[in-house]
């Protein structure tokens, strides 16, 4: 059997295989409600063959969310409709989890396909869950002052943060009513918790910055809250950009630091990727975020997800089987191919078992035309 179709463990949960969907924001909700857009979207994923699907960016707070078009959780309504897409994936065989997240200055942005005469009627604004809202962040400072699409934040004072805290602790709790198999702290791509590591974003003088044991305060205190609400058989993830991709910015040295102080306080696996400030600039190539990923699993002991064009399915395997991540995770690769996971199956193994049972018949038309030997 291929190292990506082997099963993994993590605490208490077993996945079929190592192939992942990464969250991806659909900007489809209103009122942070999950809906049939987001049932149809993901379900794929695991009649695809997938061995973990993640659901996208979901709001901890209201104001957390990136635009009024996220998903939330931070109310006890939006947990039935996600309930019923766990419990489809469930289902399959397919395990399913959550980002946690809040987007901090980066958040109250427009829905791009949204155009300004959409907008224009109260019927138009009502139709789409149209808000906006003042952000906030460690600094008063707009996430790209020549983009008019960015607010300038609030600071957050010593209740906004514990608001923020708290947040993240409540959703955890309602992922768990809603049967999710594991959640993520989403602490990359320039969005709250990433704000306040960076030095490029985080530029407080209390004891939320200046030394990096301040900048990662915030990201640690909430692993900390999220592991004691989550229930310990249930693993937890943590996505982190490793390199801001900037000078002056967040290295993947400091990485392997706050990979080592998540790991410590109960993180089971980190999703690697980087970026997320307007300062950074990174050639996006097939695999090109892996060594990110070997980094921190090498520097931290601490098993990673890698992510980011990765969907050649023999390079793939060999991301695993050379040490440098233990899942593989795809997102504009899945949406392009939701059946990447059965088809590289084939590739890899000869194997059709992970189709439904409903879809099989693929394994004799491929006979028929040669494909399967």
């Amino acid at each position: 059997m291929s190292k990506l179709f082997s099963p993994i463990a993590l605490r208490g949960l077993t996945l079929r295989n190592r192939a992942v969907v990464a969250p991806m924001c659909q900007y489809s909700a209103i009122d942070g409600v999950a809906n049939d857009w987001h049932f149809v979207h993901l379900g794929r994923f695991a009649l695809g063959g997938f061995g973990l699907v993640m659901v996208e960016a979901t709001g901890v707070v209201a104001e957390g969310r990136i635009s009024y078009g996220d998903l939330g959780l931070w109310k006890d309504e939006q947990i039935a409709p996600l309930a019923r897409i766990v419990d489809f994936l469930h289902s399959q065989e397919t395990a399913v989890g959550i980002q946690l997240a809040h987007a901090g200055r980066k958040a109250s942005t427009p829905v791009s396909w949204h155009s300004a005469e959409d907008l224009a009627t109260q019927e138009g604004r009502q139709a789409v869950g149209y808000e906006r809202w003042q952000p906030v962040a460690p600094s008063a400072e707009s996430h790209d002052e020549q983009n008019a699409d960015f607010q300038v934040p609030t600071a957050l004072d010593a209740a906004g943060i514990a608001h923020v805290v708290n947040g993240f602790v409540a959703a955890a709790r309602r992922a768990e009513k809603a049967g999710f198999d594991t959640v993520e702290i989403h602490a990359a791509h320039g969005y709250l918790l990433n704000q306040f590591l960076s030095p490029l974003s985080n530029h407080r003088t209390d004891e939320y910055g200046g030394s990096l044991e301040n900048r990662m305060r915030l990201v640690l205190e909430v692993a900390e809250a999220v592991r004691a609400a989550w229930p310990q058989d249930k693993p937890l993830l943590a996505r982190i950009s490793v390199s801001d991709n900037a000078p002056g910015g967040w290295t993947p040295e400091d990485s392997v630091v706050l990979a080592r102080e998540l790991k410590a306080r109960g993180v089971d696996a980190v999703d690697c990727s980087s970026g997320g400030f307007a300062q950074g600039r990174i050639a996006s190539t097939a695999a090109y975020q892996v060594p990110f990923s070997k980094a921190v699993k090498q520097g931290a002991d601490i098993p990673t997800m890698a992510v980011g064009l990765l969907g050649d399915v023999a390079a793939a395997e060999a991301i695993l089987e050379n040490g440098e991540a233990d899942f593989i995770a795809l997102a504009r690769g899945a949406l392009d191919d939701p059946n990447w996971a059965v088809h590289a199956a084939r590739l890899l193994d000869g194997e059709y078992s992970l189709w439904p049972v409903q879809a099989r018949r693929v394994d004799g038309r491929d006979k028929a035309l040669g494909i399967r030997a």
